[in-house]
């Protein structure tokens, strides 16, 4: 059961003197750039609501100006909120005093900044255990931690360099270890690797979501990158103008954005290496599927006139799947007055995961001339995917033009 870490209530973040005045327009609807312009003041977030999951990489994305970085501060309290609750294992951060708040960012909370933020007078285990050392924890326990950690994010011999001496993405790493040295629950990284070139910061993306694999910690990632955010996101927020205009997975962000802005945002994404099976397959009464127990060549040629097809995948009464049958084939046990499917069953061919890629599906074309199969991993027939579809994807055909696929001929052709 997904267990929720962060909740994000009714947030507010409003910067200059007359907040309470701003706060009180922009409830009413008026726009940033009014509210700007009547009292002085930034609308750097509103009404803020969203829920993160416990062990998942939560990824806010915008444009510059959009409120993105705003927001991850006022998570730690770097911003103090204008109105609003945050709720972190059912403790509000925005109504905490001095005290909770020093123990709420010493033990559940650490931050990793774009610009690395690293002591240059430092070696590289002394930066990694500074945060130890500000909660008081003994030199030698906290530098053996510390050791530890560098192992963890690659850095073993490198522990008594200075960070003059280590290259951009190798300060990102001690920035990341010193952050992990104290055992925070969640991990807000601001812009991270922003500052990196394009190279090392693909490998720094690839570096952490090995380590979440083992760590499995809360992240709450800031970038203005969709590929960045679509490769490292579980799940993924997009601002705009201080408002979070969609919240979803990032299939959730490529198939059905939520407006224009968003549609814009992944109008140029290579949707096929993100889109799954799962969303592009015929599914349910769709399929068009036979149950061998119960259906014969008689019912099965009718069910396929009415279809306009000339195949249909075969399952057994708890729904596990067992092969296809072709029309022909069908008519032929009708003629002989064959009552069962079971001799004519064509099991020979691939089955696929729901999560499956669409660009990993269009290879299994090439030598099988039926729709691909999505089962789960019990067998049962989840659903089927028929060419069209899958090329829908690798052109870059919109959402529309998928469905208006699925709707000709009823549901599926029988194009292959």
């Amino acid at each position: 059961m997904t267990k929720i870490k962060i909740k994000v209530r009714d947030l507010y973040l409003i910067f200059g003197a007359r907040k309470k005045e701003a706060l009180r327009l922009v409830k009413k609807g008026m726009g940033k750039n009014e509210v700007l312009k009547k009292t002085n003041c930034t609308t750097a977030v509103n009404c803020a609501n969203f829920d993160i999951n416990e062990g998942e990489i939560f990824v806010v994305m915008g444009l510059s100006g959009s409120g993105k970085s705003s927001l991850i501060r006022c998570l730690n309290r770097l911003n103090q909120p204008t109105s609003g609750e945050i709720l972190i294992k059912g403790k509000d951060v925005v109504t905490m005093d001095k005290s909770q708040l020093t123990d709420l960012r010493r033990k559940e909370l650490a931050m990793v900044f774009q610009n690395f933020g690293l002591l240059p007078h430092r070696t590289v285990v002394s930066n990694t255990a500074f945060g130890l050392e500000i909660h008081g924890v003994e030199k030698e326990a906290r530098e053996k931690k510390a050791m530890e950690t560098l192992a963890t994010v690659g850095l073993q011999g490198y522990e008594h360099k200075m960070t003059s001496e280590l290259s951009g993405g190798m300060q990102q790493r001690v920035g990341l270890a010193r952050a992990l040295t104290t055992d925070p629950e969640v991990l807000l990284m601001d812009e991270a690797f922003s500052a990196l070139d394009p190279l090392i910061r693909s490998n720094m993306q690839d570096e952490l979501l090995d380590l979440q694999k083992k760590l499995k910690k809360t992240i709450v990632f800031i970038t203005h990158d969709l590929d960045e955010a679509l490769k490292l996101g579980d799940r993924i927020a997009i601002m705009k103008d201080g408002e979070i205009v969609q919240v979803g997975t990032p299939e959730d962000i490529l198939v059905d954005p939520a407006d224009d802005y968003v549609k814009a945002f992944v109008e140029n994404v290579d949707r096929s290496a993100i889109v799954s099976a799962g969303s592009i397959m015929f599914s349910g009464k769709e399929t068009g599927k036979l149950t061998i127990e119960k259906d014969g060549p008689a019912l099965a040629l009718r069910r396929m006139r009415e279809r306009g097809v000339d195949r249909l995948p075969v399952v057994d009464k708890s729904n596990v799947f067992l092969g296809w049958v072709k029309a022909r084939q069908v008519a032929e046990l009708k003629r002989k007055n064959i009552r069962s499917l079971e001799e004519i069953l064509i099991s020979d061919v691939p089955l696929v995961d729901p999560e499956t890629s669409a660009a990993d599906l269009l290879p299994l074309f090439i030598d099988h001339t039926l729709p691909l199969t999505v089962v789960n991993n019990e067998k049962e027939l989840l659903g089927i995917i028929v060419h069209s579809s899958v090329i829908a994807e690798v052109i870059g055909k919109e959402r529309e033009e998928i469905i208006q696929i699925k709707e000709e001929g009823g549901t599926y052709d029988g194009e292959n």
